[in-house]
């Protein structure tokens, strides 16, 4: 890897590493726990009995066991991407498009992620930065796709030598 090449000392690429179509498959891996879920949905004031009711989900509905809450998901499927793309180069996340959640999460299950670059653009506004759009991919330990969003990232471009 060139002088050029090198990633941010944190580890993170700069806008001018990623090729549309790159794709990561993350080394991270996670189990997710009843803490995780009863702290975010605690964090996030929210009293859903489908993330925290053992007695409810049991009784009421269809899964049996309490679901993984989604936005814990969606952040853990981000989070997971980060030391392999963008660590300390981001600027700002812009926006997070066609979340969805295929497939339930539970407690004991284990979360692996993939990231695909779908584009990149550079920036109308600022020269030192770009535009990068992410495809992440989360799956259980049986391979099922548990949640996907696409995700759009303002990055560092490298300082350009004058």
């Amino acid at each position: 890897m060139s002088a050029k090449s090198e990633p941010h000392p944190r580890g993170g690429l700069y806008f001018e590493d990623f090729e549309a179509d790159a794709f990561f498959e993350h080394r991270l891996t996670r189990t997710v726990t009843q803490m995780d879920n009863m702290l975010f949905s605690n964090m996030t004031l929210n009293p859903q009995p489908l993330h925290i009711d053992a007695h409810f989900c049991a009784t009421e509905t269809e899964w049996g066991r309490p679901l993984m809450n989604s936005l814990f998901t969606l952040g853990l499927m981000i989070g997971i991407s980060v030391n392999d793309t963008t660590l300390g180069t981001t600027i700002a996340n812009l926006g997070m498009t066609e979340v969805r959640f295929p497939a339930p999460l539970f407690e004991g299950d284990t979360i692996r992620c993939t990231t695909r670059v779908l584009s990149k653009r550079t920036s109308r506004s600022r020269p030192d930065a770009g535009i990068v759009e992410f495809l992440h991919s989360a799956f259980n330990q049986e391979g099922t796709l548990v949640a996907e969003c696409k995700r759009q990232a303002f990055m560092k471009r490298r300082q350009i030598e004058v």
